[in-house]
């Protein structure tokens, strides 16, 4: 026998039906926060990672030496390389 076409409208709420996906839509809404959230410290830790990849080997990042200031000059004039 087939299913009663009548019996699924008796069980459908439109007010419930929008409550409940105005509920998920909160609740992906957060785990979207969440995850953008997870990505930006990713991020930050992939930054940090690649600034000590291309440090010197055995300086810190932060005391990393740029490439212009290799070549000094001295009160002279002359070219000192460090």
């Amino acid at each position: 026998m087939p299913p009663d076409p009548d019996a699924h409208r008796a069980d459908c709420d439109p007010a419930g039906t929008g409550v409940s996906l105005a509920a998920e839509a909160a609740l992906l809404e957060a785990r979207l926060r969440m995850l953008r959230a997870e990505i930006g410290r990713v991020d930050a830790r992939i930054e940090a990672d690649s600034e000590a990849l291309r440090a010197p080997a055995g300086v810190p990042p932060a005391v990393a030496v740029p490439p212009d200031a290799e070549e000094s000059r001295d009160t002279s004039g002359r070219r000192n390389t460090v």
